[in-house]
């Protein structure tokens, strides 16, 4: 196992780089890791530069699980390994996943790293990002499965008010001292198999202390997990996350075939805040980076501001080659008292009859559910294939939001700005082409509105040069 190597202007449209980081040996495997800018040049590897990047990783044997660390003087590109790796050694098989950042206050490097099967995340301090000292432990906190992994550590600011229309606007965004440490676990999730929970709280260099004992879970379907923060993000703004889109029950054998020669993908890449809601402190809130690099057209396909017990209908059949589609949703004026309806979405194969669907029920509990069973592509008894999650209508704006990214084999759901998100993989065996909206038996007076658009397709070279 090999650290792969993608470089991106805008995070949607990926080139492929040659291999960052290969094994020494055989029977060793490189795995996960971080990386960081040493802007000082406090590892000495970088005379006369500011911009030398260092790689921690992970090496696996039978024998141990080892802290290693290479250093690239071209800006990631390539890299060299230690001549004294490793930088961290406890004898153990199961001690990995090293996310490493910069902590100003100390001038140290911070270190969190899994101690799989003990369920503990280890804080570990250096100044140089070789010499490294064990500062505290964070253990047997929220869901344990049978193991953690994939720990990260990150200062998150929060949101003044999440119910605005454009909750991100600088004006909205309020710095705080408020971390998360984000811990993913495999297997164990309440759905089966491998999820990632979070757990905000407080951080002075060396330990880190929960606000509470809460296991908040990042995402409320199954194919999202070992998300990580990009670096070198100011801590004022929304930190930016990527996750693996699949789940550890199936991952190995999910279709695949001549178009992809691969299993598995990312999720789309994620801003990230913080915000205090109904019932919810300290709700970690998640919404797609900027898409508008990947729409089709510069005006939406479909388009509606009167959907309130109606319909739209859209046949992306011939508009859209790629197959990906966004849209947005809105629903206002929803009654305090007595709100009735439902809003629902399907996508389907005009072709096969197959659906994904999802829909919103306003009244009671309101309940929001997605569903990939209609696709008949792939049968598996771990592959769940219905999700819900209760989302309360905000009794200040009387509005829900909505909004849907699909691509040719997964959708992720954004609930109300961002509180609430999921990501499903999905495997039909035609191709959906078709895209239904439509409410019904909605309060007098409610108001809903729904924009389309197409996403480009961008296809990785194979391979690219610098």
């Amino acid at each position: 196992m090999s650290t792969g190597h993608a470089t991106s202007r805008d995070l949607y449209h990926w080139e492929n780089q040659p291999i960052a980081i290969y094994p020494g040996a055989d029977g060793e495997g490189i795995f996960s890791g971080s990386a960081v800018i040493d802007v000082n040049n406090t590892s000495g590897f970088f005379p006369n530069q500011t911009n030398g990047v260092v790689a921690i990783y992970t090496l696996n044997t039978d024998q141990e699980e080892t802290q290693q660390v290479a250093y690239s003087r071209d800006g990631g590109y390539t890299f060299t390994k230690y001549s004294k790796n490793p930088v961290l050694s406890i004898g153990s098989t199961q001690f990995r996943d090293p996310k490493v950042i910069w902590y100003p206050a100390t001038q140290q490097w911070v270190m969190v790293i899994a101690y799989a099967q003990e369920f503990t995340i280890g804080f570990y301090t250096s100044p140089n990002l070789t010499t490294w000292t064990h500062a505290s432990n964070f253990s047997r906190h929220g869901l344990l499965g049978l193991q953690y992994e994939c720990p990260n550590l990150v200062q998150l600011p929060f949101l003044t008010n999440v119910s605005t229309q454009n909750p991100l606007d600088p004006s909205n965004i309020n710095s705080t001292d408020y971390y998360i440490l984000q811990i993913s676990i495999n297997p164990g999730a309440p759905l089966g198999g491998s999820i990632s929970q979070y757990f905000p709280g407080s951080f002075n260099g060396t330990h880190f202390t929960a606000v509470d004992s809460a296991a908040r879970i990042n995402d409320f379907a199954k194919d999202n997990y070992a998300g990580q923060f990009f670096y070198n993000i100011p801590p004022t703004s929304p930190q930016v996350s990527i996750a693996w889109a699949s789940n550890w029950q199936y991952s190995q054998v999910v279709p695949t075939g001549p178009l992809e020669n691969f299993r598995s993908a990312m999720s789309l890449p994620r801003y990230n805040v913080l915000a205090n809601t109904t019932r919810g402190e300290y709700t970690l809130v998640s919404l797609p980076y900027d898409l508008s690099p990947l729409y089709s057209t510069p005006t939406s396909l479909a388009n509606s501001t009167s959907l309130a017990n109606s319909s739209l209908l859209y046949d992306y059949s011939t508009t859209v080659p790629s197959g990906a589609l966004t849209f947005n949703w809105t629903i206002s004026s929803i009654p305090l008292a007595n709100a009735t309806g439902t809003a629902n979405f399907t996508f389907m194969s005009s072709v096969t009859g197959e659906s994904i669907r999802g829909g919103f029920f306003i009244g009671g509990d309101t309940p929001f559910f997605l569903d990939r069973g209609y696709t008949r592509g792939f049968d598996n008894p771990f592959f769940t294939d219905k999700f819900s999650t209760t989302n309360l209508i905000n009794t200040d704006t009387q509005t829900f939001r909505l909004h849907v990214v699909i691509d040719r084999s997964i959708i992720e759901v954004f609930l109300d700005n961002g509180l609430r998100s999921a990501t499903a993989t999905f495997f039909p065996e035609g191709q959906l082409d078709t895209l239904m909206i439509s409410t019904r038996e909605l309060n007098p007076g409610v108001q809903v509105s729904a924009d389309v658009y197409g996403l480009n397709r961008y296809v990785v070279p194979e391979k690219s040069g610098r």
